[in-house]
């Protein structure tokens, strides 16, 4: 088997015991990269160069005796969104076209302190607004599957970099479904953690009440590894959440044995293809046979869990994305004549078709005489949401859903209609209006194509999560 289609596990046990370097590992993915990026398109660009001069700087480390962590030498490729000093951060946007981060995000350099090896940074949907990767206004990443589909989105060239072996472990962002959807199209595991759990400082904000980080792996005990890594407390971020980060991989290997699972009904009825659901019954059946309980819940207010994000996303968005205006940094329009042009113009050329249409959605539902009208309302029902989990985790440990409605579409499929966009993050918009953990990881196919089976946790509870992800990947 390739180095490159290893799991970060397998390879720091070949790593430690000298079997193989970390520079043989590295050639051996920049070497996949150039192989597969013609037809994947995954990565906006590879740090080659530094690259190796990082791995071949842990290989000494090693050689002295020096204590590494596990993933030291490890390649990490991050999404686009993701701030790392002297490098371009573009978030797939013209606005930001030129550039060049001044600092590490917090999960940088907690990655570099790691000793991982950064790789280069990978598409995404424009300013992580989409659902495919087809909102970036650099090029198209093709799902490894199936090059004729989309990889999801927004964090689909890390999805995609993972599938296609051009990348052993990735990061993404999850606003409303981010990670777990792309991870559930290419067919690995993709992880949200808690709200709080990672921190935020150094990610570009899309809607800053949802976003979070996340891993996307081949497998459940890589997004352990790469959860112990990431998560913690971090003082430069005020929503990051001051609560123990335990060795995620300890929960591994653990019985499911009287572990109580919820399936809310509102997740498994209309719009879920009948390929899908087949999967998921398979997948409930066996975690059943493993020893888990298994019963149908209702979460009632999770049908209007789309309305309320698509008014509180576009709300915060536009707040956010207010400070690209082409004054301190990014992209200015030449073809003005005075400051009120040059504003229209900047926003208008840099600016693609969806982060337009959601900023103007934001900013009327946030004008005088409509606050109350949607985005308070959205509030209320975002309150709502949370409180059905609340009750539901009352008596069940995991609630199990699809990942996606559908497996993953063609590309130019649903371009031309945002509803049916939106509608294929139906089972994991709650999970981020609620701020809970959840996992994706593969359970089989339909029609050739991977379903992503969604396990949703308490807050702070991602052991649980990832010891029943862990029994059935290993079931």
């Amino acid at each position: 088997m390739a180095l490159s289609s290893k799991s970060a596990h397998e390879l720091s046990a070949l790593l430690s015991s000298g079997t193989i370097t970390s520079v043989e590992l590295v050639r051996e993915v920049l070497s996949a990269i150039t192989a597969q990026e013609p037809s994947i398109q995954a990565f906006l660009e590879t740090y080659a160069e530094s690259a190796l001069a990082d791995a071949a700087q842990v290989d000494l480390d090693r050689e002295s005796g020096k204590l590494l962590s596990p993933l030291a030498g490890i390649p990490i490729a991050i999404k686009d969104n993701l701030c790392c000093a002297g490098r371009k951060t573009t978030c797939a946007s013209n606005i930001l076209q030129n550039y060049v981060a001044p600092y590490d995000a917090t999960v940088i350099e907690r990655l570099k302190q790691a000793g991982m090896i950064l790789i280069g940074r990978t598409n995404m949907d424009e300013f992580a607004m989409g659902s495919s990767t087809e909102n970036s206004a650099i090029q198209i990443t093709k799902n490894p599957c199936d090059p004729t589909r989309v990889p999801g989105g927004s964090s689909g060239g890390s999805a995609a970099a993972v599938a296609a072996n051009e990348t052993i472990l990735a990061l993404g962002s999850d606003t409303g479904g981010s990670i777990r959807q792309p991870a559930a199209f290419c067919g690995v595991v993709g992880m949200k953690p808690t709200y709080g759990r990672v921190s935020r400082y150094g990610l570009v904000a899309f809607a800053s009440s949802l976003d979070q980080i996340g891993p996307l792996t081949r497998d459940v005990r890589d997004t352990a590894l790469l959860l112990n890594t990431i998560c913690g407390k971090d003082e430069k971020d005020s929503t990051s959440v001051d609560v123990p980060v335990p060795d995620f991989t300890s929960a591994l290997g653990k019985p499911v044995n009287g572990l109580k699972i919820g399936v809310p009904d509102e997740l498994m009825g209309a719009g879920i293809s009948e390929g899908v659901k087949s999967n998921i019954l398979k997948a409930l059946a066996k975690l059943e046979s493993l020893g888990a309980h298994v019963e149908t819940v209702s979460l009632p207010s999770l049908e209007h869990a789309i309305a309320a994000y698509y008014i509180i996303a576009p709300a915060e968005a536009s707040a956010n994305l207010a400070r690209y205006d082409g004054v301190k940094y990014g992209f200015r329009s030449t073809a003005a004549s005075d400051l009120r042009e040059m504003y229209f113009q900047t926003r208008s050329e840099g600016f693609g078709m969806e982060v337009k249409r959601r900023i103007l959605i934001g900013t009327y539902v946030l004008s005088a005489g409509y606050y109350d009208a949607y985005y308070l309302k959205a509030q209320k029902v975002r309150t709502l949401i949370l409180r059905d989990f609340q009750n539901a985790f009352t008596k069940y440990d995991v609630l199990i859903s699809p990942t996606t409605p559908t497996t993953a579409f063609k590309i130019g499929e649903k371009a031309n209609d945002p509803l049916q966009m939106y509608l294929s993050d139906i089972a994991t918009i709650p999970v981020n209006l609620a701020g809970l953990p959840a996992i994706s990881i593969p359970c089989g196919t339909s029609d050739g194509l991977p379903v992503g089976l969604q396990m949703i946790g308490k807050p702070f509870d991602e052991e649980t999560l990832l010891t029943a992800a862990y029994a059935y990947e290993q079931g």
